[in-house]
């Protein structure tokens, strides 16, 4: 690092100028993990935070690789070069990656994708990292104040971005993001004296500004200039209704005044072909669609549904029965429980968005069921809601609920949302009334495809009833499926209850099974598939599973994966690749993780690999400790972080708030940590920069064994009370992790010529590669293995950074400071606006 004391001032448009740049950088970042769930396959929404680390790590590199470019004198003007180039690529890679289709697939072809999406979204992050290292080292004696304003403007676009969805649409909201992010283009054009460059970055920020508004006014006209023109390998048309928020975006398609053949899950093929009902198609991310029903409260209006086999569990309610409907959508299951005369119908529903166009938007159209005394809507996650209320219901309905919508914003968390654990149905079931039955509907047959999803549902009922004390799980356990559609797929629906079906029952669907030709997939009597009855038997079904190829175990809050059921064995093998219902999600983060690593290597290992050899084998032998603590401290911070961001994302209800809150309060408490540094530990005691990281280690066991135990008690409160239980939990050990780095930097800095860049590198590149790995391992062990191969990774940059300790008392190539030295802040820690590592 070059630095001139005194050279350069930071005055407060270069404080201005810094917080824009990473508070812009944060919400581009987020922006990006809602965008991608919607173009791509759900499985790519982490990839944004891959990107970012990559990128910004990049543009460090650049900085202290291409020192040249850098000259003191010009340092000011070249931040505003590169904020401006930041604001403009942003735009620029934005509309590529728009306008390029993007198919992941294990081919030469499929890799091209994955690298090229990742090139041109990274663009923009690079010019940030430049900026923001830039700021971060030429000022030395505001390095402090300037990295305070890095954290506070990187946390403030946490909260920031999440109200802009409120206003604006995906597109539109990135194109505001890039006219914001001129802002501090122009802050550093005041700071270096440039008039061009202030006229330039107020030309951009006008432009950005107009089109930005423009095309939100003409997206709720239906007519945008700048919308998504490709989701999920296939061309995107324009919609009735486009509605986006930090959870998804929801389209509606149709004509409300044209009435066709009712849709349905499962509509029996005994229902009258004759009848037509109007309706709306309303579809989340591109592809979770449901349907919306007019209705004027007409008696005969939704005769229908009764038809239909996901809601076969009713016929066995009696009338006025109490009933909850987890997930909303276009009100389907509600107008289902009307329909059998239930007296009390909650409907649950997280997405605001799809409440308002059902009961506001298209009110008049679906008899604004908000309005009917039997019907309450609740805007709240379902399992959250259902733990904290004291009320009994004689069914909870899950009907398809979270197949492939992309509720990660940010985190790979494979759309799951705590509903398909065993810890989950124990929720359920404790708020079951007497007798009350748990009906959920999955997949069931495609052509050329096992019925997996309805097997491992099946596995999830076993396993929950078996750890309530039921002897024999199939007497609880009630399966019928609906017929094929034209496509050859089906939906089946598995009826479970705390208590044994009586024989009364049983017969009564039975019969209503037979009338409506659903064929019987499994009851205590009777036996479609065999392979569903092995996984009924008493004792659990552990042994059944054990002879299926693909993982059908029961999901729970610790491998919450319902939809990931690639086995590692068999995946390594690789066998299965061609079977996308099983191993899609998990081919698709080996090819990210490749392209990853291969980007790493090429633009990071590459010139750092070279500045190794330039120092020596000598120096090179000394410095491996060095090595090996930046890259544990970047590896742990990311499976740490990413371990808390799987585990809050069932505390909280959903992962945006899990992003918002973990990120938030790692960036704000981790900066406090760096800061503290300096306080805490004394360069003439080489021992004291041990205390820390052994306060870590310490604190990290604790954390493990405790935090469950904390979750487990408050997950019944309120969202705010979570939240704040949440920043709770993560800001001691935030604190804490924000320090190594700082100290690793201190350490380096006794130790003539050490090769500061290439510590930097390497934790940046540890950072990227922690990111996806921390991804797999979650998948295949859990989110406490995740948790634990983090803890082990700090355990190895405790031991490195003892041997550099005993380095520097014994004056192995160390230089006595004559004063405390202020750390240099690091790539990765650069991206404390994204997701530090190593703090």
């Amino acid at each position: 690092m070059t630095e001139v004391a005194g050279a350069l001032r930071a005055r407060p448009a270069t404080y201005a100028g810094l917080f824009v740049v990473t508070l812009t950088t944060l919400m581009y970042e987020i922006v990006l993990t809602r965008i991608f769930s919607v173009t791509m396959w759900y499985h790519f929404a982490f990839v944004a935070i891959s990107v970012a680390l990559f990128g910004m790590t990049v543009g460090a590199l650049i900085v202290h690789l291409r020192p040249a470019m850098f000259p003191d004198e010009a340092v000011k003007r070249q931040m505003h070069r590169f904020s401006l180039f930041f604001s403009v690529s942003i735009v620029v890679a934005f509309l590529t990656q728009l306008a390029v289709p993007f198919v992941p697939r294990l081919t030469a072809v499929g890799l091209w994708s994955v690298l090229l999406t990742c090139v041109v979204i990274s663009v923009p992050f690079v010019c940030s990292g430049v900026v923001v290292c830039l700021a971060l080292t030429r000022f030395p004696s505001r390095v402090n104040r300037l990295y305070a304003t890095d954290l506070v403007g990187a946390g403030l676009g946490c909260v920031l971005l999440v109200v802009a969805f409120n206003w604006l649409d995906g597109p539109s909201l990135v194109v505001g993001v890039a006219a914001l992010a001129s802002v501090a283009a122009l802050a550093f054009a005041v700071d270096a004296g440039v008039r061009g460059g202030k006229i330039v970055s107020v030309a951009v920020l006008a432009t950005f500004a107009v089109v930005s508004v423009g095309n939100n006014i003409r997206h709720d006209d239906g007519k945008p200039f700048i919308r998504v023109l490709w989701t999920k390998e296939v061309q995107d048309p324009l919609h009735v209704q486009d509605r986006w928020n930090a959870f998804s975006r929801v389209t509606v398609d149709g004509d409300m005044n044209r009435a066709g053949p009712p849709a349905g899950w499962g509509l029996s093929t005994t229902l009258d072909p004759s009848i037509t009902v109007p309706q709306l198609t309303l579809t989340i991310d591109s592809t979770a669609a449901t349907s919306m029903t007019g209705y004027d409260g007409g008696a005969d209006e939704t005769d229908f549904l009764r038809y239909d086999v996901t809601n076969i569990g009713f016929h066995a309610q009696d009338r006025g029965c109490d009933v909850a409907t987890i997930g909303v959508g276009g009100g389907r299951d509600v107008l289902s429980a009307l329909e059998f005369g239930c007296d009390d119908v909650t409907g649950i529903e997280i997405n605001g968005n799809i409440l308002g166009l059902l009961n506001d938007t298209y009110g008049d159209f679906s008899g604004h069921l908000d309005e009917d005394p039997r019907v309450h809507f609740v805007n709240d996650e379902a399992r959250s809601w259902l733990t904290r209320t004291d009320r009994r219901f004689d069914q909870i309905q899950i009907s398809m609920i979270d197949t492939w919508a992309a509720t990660a914003a940010g985190a790979f968390s494979l759309s799951e949302n705590s509903l398909y654990t065993t810890d989950a149905w124990a929720t359920f079931f404790d708020r079951l009334s007497p007798g009350g039955v748990l009906s959920v509907s999955r997949w069931y047959e495609a052509p050329g495809r096992e019925p997996l999803e309805m097997l491992r549902t099946t596995a999830l009922a076993a396993q929950a009833l078996t750890e309530r004390g039921v002897e024999n799980p199939r007497d609880h356990i009630l399966i019928y499926a609906g017929p094929q559609n034209l496509d050859g797929v089906s939906v089946a629906t598995l009826l479970v209850s705390p208590e044994p079906f009586p024989e009364a029952t049983i017969d009564a669907l039975t019969r209503t099974a037979d009338r409506m030709e659903f064929p019987v997939v499994l009851t205590p009597d009777s036996v479609g598939d065999s392979r569903f009855a092995e996984l009924a038997v008493a004792g659990g079904p552990e042994e059944a599973i054990g002879r299926f190829k693909p993982d059908i175990s029961a999901p729970t809050d610790d491998r919450p994966f319902f939809f990931q059921m690639a086995r590692l064995s068999t995946f390594l093998g690789g066998e299965g690749f061609s079977d996308e219902q099983v191993y899609r999600s998990v081919a698709t983060l080996a090819l990210l993780a490749l392209a990853v690593l291969l980007l790493a290597g090429v633009c990071i290992g590459g010139p750092l690999v070279h500045m190794a050899r330039a120092e020596g084998r000598r120096r090179d032998r000394a410095m491996r400790p060095f090595y090996l603590f930046f890259a544990g401290i970047g590896l742990g911070f990311m499976f740490v972080e990413f371990s808390q961001l799987q585990r809050l994302s069932t505390f909280l209800g959903h992962p945006t708030y899990a992003l918002g809150v973990v990120l938030f309060t790692v960036l704000l408490f981790g900066g406090v940590g760096s800061m503290l540094v300096e306080r805490v530990t004394d360069p003439r005691r080489p021992r004291s920069l041990l205390l820390p990281l052994a306060a870590l280690l310490g604190l990290l066991v604790v954390f493990g064994v405790a935090t469950p135990q904390v979750i487990d008690t408050m997950d019944g409160e309120t969202t705010p009370v979570r939240i704040l239980t949440a920043v709770a939990i993560l800001a001691p050990l935030a604190l804490l992790m924000g320090m190594p780095f700082s100290i690793g930097m201190r350490a380096a800095g006794r130790v003539t010529g050490a090769p500061t860049a290439f510590l930097w590198g390497i934790n940046g590149a540890m950072s990227v590669v922690g990111s996806v790995m921390a991804a797999l391992v979650s998948i295949f062990f859990g989110i406490t293995a995740t948790f634990a191969t983090g803890f082990l990774t700090y355990v190895l940059a405790a031991v490195s950074l003892w041997t550099i300790v005993g380095t520097l008392r014994a004056g192995t190539g160390a230089d006595e400071p004559d004063e405390p030295l202020v750390a240099p802040v690091d790539p990765s820690e650069v991206l404390a606006d994204v997701a530090p590592a190593g703090g």
